[in-house]
């Protein structure tokens, strides 16, 4: 199924997408794919807040882009990473039986299947500024990718 269809299937239901995608059988390259392209979604919701940070403080944009492609693309991934093992291990300490693999794609699918709420989320934080619209949406997006980061990790550490 292609990506934008599994992303709205896991609005309905994300241990069903999470389980499909791991029995396609552990594909590192799959995962790290997720992963850059959330990474690369992520940086490019930042877009239009840095718009409105360079214009209201007279700064030049180039630098700003270059700081978030550099926390976004480059040491993002490495933390999520880290933080996926993290994660793998506390399953582990509490009974979950699955392995690294499923907990890297449980929580990197997540990131992924969540972008169009960081990308409103940036869009809110460009034209609208700080307020309560953009806490709201950022909240929404918080709680999205908790959702289907849990439920993604049930189903990779304990189903089956």
């Amino acid at each position: 199924m292609p990506v934008t269809r599994d992303i709205i299937a896991t609005y309905r239901g994300p241990r069903r997408v999470v389980r499909r995608l791991l029995e396609m059988g552990p594909r590192e390259d799959r995962a790290l794919v997720m992963l850059i392209a959330a990474c690369v979604l992520v940086f490019v919701a930042q877009w239009p807040r840095l718009a409105r940070e360079a214009h209201l403080t007279e700064q030049e944009l180039n630098p700003l882009l270059g700081g978030a492609l550099l926390a976004w693309v480059f040491i993002a991934p490495l933390l999520l990473y880290a933080l996926a093992l993290l994660s793998h291990g506390a399953a582990r300490l509490i009974g979950g039986r699955g392995t690294a693999y499923g907990a890297r794609l449980a929580l990197f699918w997540a990131f992924l299947a969540a972008s169009p709420l960081i990308l409103l989320h940036g869009l809110v934080a460009g034209f609208v500024g700080p307020g309560p619209g953009l806490q709201g949406v950022g909240l929404i997006w918080c709680g999205v990718f908790l959702w289907f980061w849990i439920s993604g990790l049930r189903e990779a550490e304990w189903s089956g």
